[in-house]
């Protein structure tokens, strides 16, 4: 399959659930390349519209630059003829363009530009940081508004003007206002996504602001309710949105926030009660307690037919 252009990427992305693949790690923590080629061939072989490697819920904030290129090459190997796969660009400016390069020289399609480093910075330098990234590529560049990278309308249409690669902004922080003014100042020549977490909860009234499609991280365990999910919200069916939201993703919730930094932890955990191990996650991030487990292995046990 050709490389889409940006432009061409984002009109795909638009109008398809996306999501992010955990990282698989063996025993001791180290990248598992084979379990996760076979779990991106799982992910790839139902209808989504683009995968991020090495992202948030892939736990790309714990990896080295190098541990980043090599996921990314390894899932554009696995499933680039058939999937989208956009990697991250994060940490520092230096790094992130290092990111950017990296992804390129790998096949990735597009990527997404976290928010850098922990300092706080106003909006001048966070032009010129997601300047440096685009201009370092040919790749289609989603910017994440989130934490210490939150973009004002001007600083996204000063972006979009610079540099026709600029393709997407991804909304981490739920300010309706701010949502409102960025979608009025730029229309359609960029396309938004919903990137709260846990993104199915918001993607509803989320929807009427714009954003026509969201990153599911619960895709990567039970990906025929979460495609089911999708279609309801892009039907607008406020029936079938809630009532999947009270038999499943509410009670999922309440696992999640049992401990900080479960929002990652319970889609590996998801993982292994439905037999398909990624292994734990790594430091800081703590593995769901036995009793946690078992308790989404339960709700999951208890909506087999979660696609009804």
């Amino acid at each position: 399959m050709a490389q889409r252009t940006p432009s061409e990427l984002a009109e795909h992305l638009k109008d398809g659930l996306l999501s992010f693949p955990v990282t698989a790690f063996d025993d001791d923590l180290l990248f598992d390349e084979t379990a996760y080629r076979e779990h991106l061939a799982w992910q790839a072989s139902h209808p989504v519209a683009g995968l991020f490697a090495a992202g948030g819920t892939g736990e790309g904030f714990s990896l080295t630059p190098e541990e980043i290129a090599t996921v990314v090459r390894s899932a554009v190997d696995e499933v680039g003829e058939s999937v989208p796969v956009l990697a991250p660009a994060a940490g520092s400016t230096a790094q992130a363009v290092r990111n950017a390069r990296d992804a390129e020289a790998a096949g990735a399609e597009g990527l997404l530009l976290l928010p850098p480093y922990l300092t706080e910075c106003d909006q001048d330098g966070l032009l010129a940081h997601a300047s440096a990234v685009c201009s370092a590529t040919r790749l289609g560049v989603i910017v994440y508004n989130r934490a210490n990278a939150v973009y004002s309308a001007g600083t996204v249409a000063r972006l979009a003007e610079r540099h026709e690669n600029f393709i997407g902004f991804k909304d981490g922080i739920g300010d309706i206002e701010h949502l409102t003014k960025v979608y009025a100042r730029n229309g359609d020549r960029l396309f938004y996504l919903g990137g709260l977490p846990t993104a199915e909860t918001f993607a509803l009234p989320l929807l009427q602001l714009g954003m026509s499609t969201y990153s599911s991280a619960m895709f990567n365990f039970v990906p025929e309710f979460a495609l089911a999910f999708y279609r309801d919200v892009r039907a607008q069916d406020r029936a079938a949105v809630t009532e999947k939201l009270n038999r499943f993703v509410l009670p999922y919730l309440e696992i999640r926030d049992r401990a900080k930094g479960y929002g990652v932890s319970i889609i590996k955990g998801g993982l292994r009660a439905v037999g398909r191990d990624a292994g734990g996650v790594r430091p800081p991030l703590q593995d769901l307690t036995a009793r946690d487990l078992a308790d989404l292995k339960a709700l999951i046990d208890a909506n087999v037919l979660l696609t009804a």
